[in-house]
């Protein structure tokens, strides 16, 4: 059983079944009616997905089905007599995913991550081929490994019988539904993150599927968060009765979620997320234009989500520990904290799984320049996690670019919320109030506030404020030192990368 929010409980009906479908686990809780967790209920399944040199980052769909199918289980029998007051289902999951099947509904392939590289040598020929800025403008993606058109053109290439026998291209969410109530779509915000979808006319994007030799048959009918299903068949309906008649809505994009579950609603807060890797977002009406270097998704067909996601991030402090051999996390934070900005003459590149935001200079590697014979392994943590954090600066100057605005950053995420040296870090180096989230399962909470919000259980998902942690007010004098860091960074970024322009403000 997970832990509770810090929310005092409550059992409020309609009560919302959220299922969060991550990269390393799957959640199921109960939320109630003003988006608080139901005390006693709750259940978390880990796993990992299966990777190899190659750049394989891949999961058996079956298997997530079924772990998925556990985990709803459990949480019903702890709801006990509530579950007949469930009002809907909401779902998030990690994107992109990829997945091919049958005209039988059999999976062809397995489920392939956003992680996956295979298909490096597709998206460099997209990028050739294509006028990647208007494909960006068009969907708001790059054409970069972690979207669908260099995936399809990587599986077309190499596996041409396995193209031929497929009906339709799948998400993890779709492939659920399909198993669930024998048909399924694909909500806006998912279609998203694909690369695929025309991001101001909300429709498959037709030049791209042209050029890829795709059908838009072959893809699920676009849909609202606000259009669910209901009707469970077969083994499911009596597997969970309580659930039969149960609107069941569009899974959505995790990071979308996140942004909602977090309060960070608006451009006023943006929310920070750090986990084994990054990501910076913000929640707009609509976006003109995207910058260089960023991805333009949708929370819904009202909200767009601006932002960036970077390779590097609680993976990088995570090395570094088990590398550096530095001690307990009390010790390093103490020395972290004592440390002046930017005073170990070291200069990072911290990309130790490729790069994404801002410069999508793909599978390069980290590089620390400056070491000499007095450099301590504290001097090296330091300058790593410096490093990252310049990397969203270059975001969210894009993002916003005016240091008169007074947004401030919502943060979260495990690696984050566990280092408050990092955190001071982030909000010196971006110049903003940085504040942490007290909402323990944001992405969970964020579906659960967008069901309510739908099911017109409450007038807006800004009725119920996200609850706040401590703020990290930045200090000028060290901004101002970081920023001259930052232009060492990016110094460096283009001595090894002289043709990335992307990656340059």
């Amino acid at each position: 059983m997970l832990n509770g929010s810090p929310h005092a409980p409550a059992n409020h009906a309609p009560f919302i079944l959220t299922l969060d479908v991550g990269t390393s686990s799957v959640r199921a809780l109960l939320y109630d009616a003003h988006g608080q967790l139901v005390p006693g209920t709750g259940t978390q399944e880990h796993y990992q997905v299966h990777t190899a040199a190659d750049g394989t980052n891949e999961d058996n769909p079956v298997v997530a089905l079924e772990r998925i199918a556990r985990c709803i289980d459990t949480t019903l029998a702890q709801a006990g007599p509530l579950a007949h007051q469930i009002g809907a289902v909401a779902v998030a999951t990690l994107v992109s995913n990829l997945l091919a099947i049958d005209a039988h509904g059999h999976p062809l392939t397995p489920l392939i991550t956003y992680a996956d590289t295979r298909n490096a040598e597709d998206a460099t020929t997209l990028q050739h081929t294509l006028d990647e800025q208007e494909v960006h403008q068009r969907t708001g993606c790059l054409l970069r490994t972690s979207y669908w058109p260099a995936r399809l053109a990587w599986l077309r290439r190499t596996q041409l019988e396995l193209w031929k026998q497929t009906a339709r291209w799948l998400t993890i969410g779709e492939f659920l539904e399909l198993q669930l109530f024998g048909v399924c779509r694909v909500s806006y915000s998912v279609a998203a993150w694909s690369g695929l979808l025309h991001r101001t006319r909300l429709v498959w994007d037709a030049d791209l599927l042209a050029y890829l030799g795709v059908d838009d048959t072959q893809l699920s009918p676009l849909a609202d968060f606000g259009e669910p299903l209901r009707g469970l068949r077969g083994e499911y309906a009596q597997r969970w009765p309580a659930l039969q008649h149960v609107p069941w809505f569009p899974t959505i994009g995790d990071g979308a979620a996140a942004n909602i579950g977090s309060g960070a609603t608006g451009h006023t807060r943006m929310a920070l997320t750090i986990g084994t890797t990054g990501a910076l977002r913000v929640v707009q009406p609509r976006v003109a234009y995207v910058p260089p270097g960023l991805w333009c998704y949708r929370v819904d067909r009202r909200r767009a989500l601006l932002g960036g996601a970077t390779s590097e991030g609680g993976n990088v402090y995570a090395w570094l520990r088990r590398t550096l051999n530095l001690g307990t996390p009390e010790q390093i934070e103490t020395t972290l904290a004592a440390m002046p900005p930017d005073a170990h003459g070291l200069t990072v590149l911290p990309f130790v799984a490729g790069e994404r935001s801002p410069g999508w200079a793909g599978d390069v590697r980290a590089t620390i320049h400056g070491l000499g014979t007095s450099t301590t392994p504290a001097e090296i943590v330091r300058a790593c996690l410096e490093a990252i954090a310049y990397r969203f600066a270059l975001i969210e100057q894009r993002l916003c670019g005016d240091p008169t605005c007074a947004h401030a950053i919502i943060g979260s995420g495990g690696a984050l919320l566990s280092s408050p040296a990092w955190m001071q870090i982030i909000a010196d180096v971006l110049n903003r109030p940085l504040i942490a989230s007290e909402e323990y399962e944001a992405t969970s909470r964020g579906i659960a506030l967008l069901a309510l919000e739908a099911l017109g259980a409450m007038t807006s998902i800004d009725d119920l404020p996200a609850a706040d942690g401590a703020t990290y007010h930045p200090n000028p004098e060290r901004h101002t030192i970081y920023m001259a860091a930052i232009a060492r960074q990016q110094a460096l970024y283009m001595r090894f990368y002289p043709h990335q322009t992307v990656g340059v403000v």
